[in-house]
């Protein structure tokens, strides 16, 4: 029997596990097998491939460091019954928030969620460790581009080539996850310099079907995110944070920079842009 995610009010849906073991170095058979009474879960194996492709109505991403909010799924499966053809972004809170690094990179996170909720984005994109969206229009976009280096933006890419579709982002704030990224300095910097290879990668894809700008937004929003941490207090330090806020900027531009200089590493299938209609 299906598993069931409990919703408010009574309500359950009916739910799909799919555990992707991406090359990790644990066997997670007798982790699956110990939920198998509980819930209809599947186990997919798969060598680096990142995100994989499921099955079913509605996909929902979660990243195995993050833990949901006990009505996340209701929170999704509530947007999706109103428009099934939006791609739906949630909330993620930083769940160390004693480690700087980890604080850092996801008040980077945060600025970004809720500048693209103003309007005002030029790229505005949903990370994948908190994403819903109708599995057909996934598979009618052509899924993610496996492709890119780096394993990083392929959630930029995938939303970018979402909107060429002619179809909607929806923010979800009450859809919450907690992420558990325990970075130290070198891991930090290294997350975001593998941020800028992705970025830039995607943007010479995203050339391939489209004219576009080397920098996506206005000086202001760098501005304004690096100076993020002055708009509220935080028990380790604001300019600390604006400091690793500002390394992570300069760790981002180097990875570009690295991925400028050894383009193409890989080669592309041309994407289409079309429009996709209601029946």
């Amino acid at each position: 029997m299906p598993g069931r995610d409990r919703a408010p009010r009574g309500h359950h849906v009916l739910v799909e596990v799919v555990v992707v073991d991406d090359g990790g170095p644990e066997p997670l058979d007798t982790l699956v097998a110990s939920y198998a009474d509980a819930l209809d879960v599947r186990l997919i194996r798969q060598s680096r491939a990142r995100p994989a492709v499921a099955r079913g109505l509605l996909l929902a991403f979660i990243d195995d460091d993050c833990t949901p909010a006990p009505d996340w799924l209701a929170a999704l499966v509530r947007e999706i019954k109103l428009d099934d053809r939006r791609l739906l972004g949630g909330r993620v809170e930083n769940a160390l928030t004693e480690n700087p690094y980890s604080t850092a990179s996801e008040q980077i996170s945060q600025f970004v969620y809720e500048y693209n909720r103003t309007g005002r984005a030029r790229e505005p994109f949903f990370t994948t460790n908190n994403f819903a969206l109708a599995a057909h229009l996934f598979r009618a976009v052509g899924g993610f581009a496996t492709s890119i280096p780096s394993a990083t933006a392929e959630d930029k890419e995938f939303c970018d080539r979402w909107r060429a579709h002619g179809l909607a982002l929806a923010h979800v704030p009450t859809a919450v996850v907690h992420h558990v990224h325990n970075l130290t300095f070198a891991r930090f910097l290294r997350q975001h310099f593998d941020h800028g290879r992705g970025i830039l990668a995607f943007r010479l894809i995203r050339r391939r079907r489209a004219t576009s700008r080397f920098v996506p937004e206005p000086l202001k929003f760098y501005t304004g995110l690096m100076l993020s941490p002055m708009r509220r207090p935080s028990s380790l330090g604001r300019w600390r944070l604006v400091a690793l806020l500002v390394a992570a900027q300069v760790a981002t531009l180097l990875g570009a920079l690295r991925e400028a200089l050894t383009w193409p590493p890989f080669t592309c299938a041309r994407v289409t842009s079309r429009r996709l209609d209601r029946p």
